[in-house]
C-alpha cells in the first residue's frame, strides 16, 4: 500500500459529455475536463490551476453542453484519452497518495463508473472529502449548498467560469482553505 501523503489535497472538478434531454442512445457521459487545483495545507494556500481536457471516447458534445461548460467538439479532439489522463495524476500528483476532495459525490463517482467501463485503473486512493457536504456542516446550515451559492455564502468570487472544470476546482478550493483557515484560527 502507498504511504499516504497529507501535505496537500487535490480538489477536483470535472465535467462531463451532457445533454438537455438525457442520454442519446449508444452514448454515455465521458469526461472532457479534469480541473485540478493544489491546497497546500501548511501554508493554506492555492496552488497549480490545472484544466486537463480530456477526449470523450463513447459520446460526443452536445450544443447543450457547449452552452453550459464552452467546451466543443474541437477543444475536446485535441485533448489527451482519458486513460492518460488518469496515470498523469497519478505520476505528476500522487493522486493515489493523497487526499482528495471535490464538491458532492459526482465527480468520483464519475471517475469509478467511467474506470470500471473502460478498464482504466482508478487514479485515487481511498480518501475522499465531499467539501459540499462538509461546507454545509461546519456552517451549520440546513441544507447542502451549490458551488456558485456557497461562494456567496462565504463572502467569495466566483473567479472565472462556472462550469469549468479548471475554475470550479480553483473555487471549491478556495471554499475548503477557508474552512481549514477557520479551524486554525479557533484552533490559536
Amino acid at each position: 500500500m502507498a504511504k499516504r501523503l497529507l501535505d496537500r489535497i487535490l480538489v477536483v472538478d470535472v465535467e462531463a459529455t451532457c445533454w438537455d434531454t438525457g442520454v442519446p442512445e449508444g452514448q454515455a457521459n465521458d469526461i472532457i475536463e479534469i480541473g485540478l487545483t493544489v491546497l497546500d495545507i501548511a501554508a493554506g494556500e492555492r496552488a497549480d490551476r490545472i484544466g486537463l481536457i480530456v477526449r470523450p471516447e463513447r459520446s460526443s458534445v452536445s450544443a447543450f453542453c457547449t452552452e453550459l461548460t464552452t467546451l466543443t467538439q474541437t477543444d475536446v479532439d485535441a485533448g489527451i484519452a482519458f486513460a492518460e489522463a488518469c496515470a498523469l495524476l497519478r505520476s505528476a500528483y500522487r493522486s493515489h497518495q493523497r487526499v482528495w476532495a471535490s464538491w458532492g459525490d459526482y465527480d468520483r463517482d464519475q471517475f469509478a463508473r467511467q474506470c470500471d467501463a473502460l478498464g482504466v485503473p482508478y487514479p485515487f486512493g481511498p480518501r475522499h472529502l465531499n467539501v459540499k457536504t462538509l461546507y454545509s456542516l461546519a456552517h451549520g446550515l440546513p441544507r447542502e449548498l451549490g458551488m456558485a451559492a456557497a461562494l456567496s455564502h462565504a463572502g467569495q468570487p466566483l473567479e472565472g467560469t462556472h462550469h469549468r472544470g479548471v475554475d470550479d476546482a480553483w473555487n471549491i478550493a478556495g471554499l475548503l482553505g477557508g474552512l481549514f483557515a477557520a479551524v486554525r484560527r479557533t484552533d490559536s
